[in-house]
């Protein structure tokens, strides 16, 4: 009986080498794993070409032009400047804005952090009150406003049926040169109440529960916590959210559009919303783009800020 042998197995020369073909295919697999990495690198790259650096350049060579897009663009030089700044509106629109992100920050960047550490201190139904603070930034901010707006009604409005039921007169809340800006601001702070809320609360679950231990056996209260460690722990945080918060109030536009129209006497005229005005209302184009211009160095020298801050706190770490 002839007996089977085993075929010769062949070696490689090398032990440790790979097969020629598993070292190809490691390739393919590198490459194809490569080139979907740079296709959806290039999707990103062609969204913000087209949705933001275009517009910006298109901006910055309509505030030099005369253009209504209808007829032929013609260069003007630094006319559309001097046109928007010798506009009686321009000094109140900024004005406005400036006024509108400083009540911002008193009202709207003190609160959140206020409710976060409320939050923080809760035991019970917290997921809960999470929901209900996030709330208003899940809705649409034109169904927002426009709710905001029933509120302020003068007759039978929300705020003015719980001041009379305090005894207190009705206001005009839109229509008063005096109420219209810090009502804008009241309608800002309840539709972004949320997402500051959540980042201040993801911080202060950040700090380690000793220090608040040990404050607590020096026998400080809740105040002397919150002034001695929840804020020189968050101090960073703090600070990258006020001057986020400055850019984004410097831009506001949806609040003046739907619930004033720019008025009482131009009281609540902002930048962004002059800028709408020139664009749309006057087929100005031009001077919109100066205004838009203008507006986005100011925003710039903010955004620098912001950066350097935030490489500050990436090399602290």
């Amino acid at each position: 009986m002839a007996i089977l042998s085993k075929p010769p197995v062949r070696r490689s020369p090398h032990p440790g080498a790979a097969h020629p073909f598993e070292k190809n295919g490691a390739a393919r697999r590198a490459v194809g794993r490569n080139l979907t990495a740079y296709g959806f690198l290039c999707g990103a790259l062609i969204c913000f070409a087209f949705f933001s650096w275009y517009p910006m350049i298109r901006e910055i060579i309509l505030s030099f032009q005369e253009n209504n897009f209808v007829d032929p663009a013609k260069w003007v030089g630094f006319d559309n400047f001097r046109t928007v700044i010798e506009d009686p509106a321009f000094r109140s629109a900024w004005l406005n804005t400036a006024a509108f992100s400083g009540l911002a920050l008193v009202v709207g960047y003190a609160v959140p952090f206020v409710l976060a550490v409320v939050l923080n201190e809760l035991r019970h139904a917290v997921a809960y009150l999470r929901f209900v603070v996030y709330l208003p930034v899940m809705l649409p901010p034109a169904v927002a406003v426009l709710l905001f707006k029933w509120f302020y009604d003068p007759g039978s409005g929300l705020f003015n049926q719980i001041l009379d039921v305090f005894g207190i007169p009705p206001l005009a809340w839109l229509d008063s040169t005096s109420t219209a800006l810090i009502s804008l601001v009241l309608v800002s702070t309840w539709m972004n109440l949320g997402t500051g809320t959540l980042i201040y609360l993801a911080a202060l679950q950040s700090i380690p529960g000793d220090l608040y231990e040990s404050a607590e056996l020096d026998g400080a209260g809740l105040f002397r916590r919150v002034w001695h460690v929840t804020i020189p722990q968050t101090k960073l945080i703090l600070l990258v959210m006020l001057l986020l918060q400055v850019v984004a109030t410097m831009q506001v536009f949806i609040e003046p559009y739907l619930l004033t129209g720019g008025g009482p006497e131009n009281a609540t005229v902002t930048v962004a919303y002059l800028m709408y005005q020139y664009a749309f209302n006057f087929g100005d184009f031009g001077g919109g783009g100066a205004l838009g211009l203008m507006l986005m160095v100011v925003l710039m020298v903010f955004s620098a800020i912001y950066l350097r801050v935030s490489r500050d706190n990436e090399g602290g770490r």
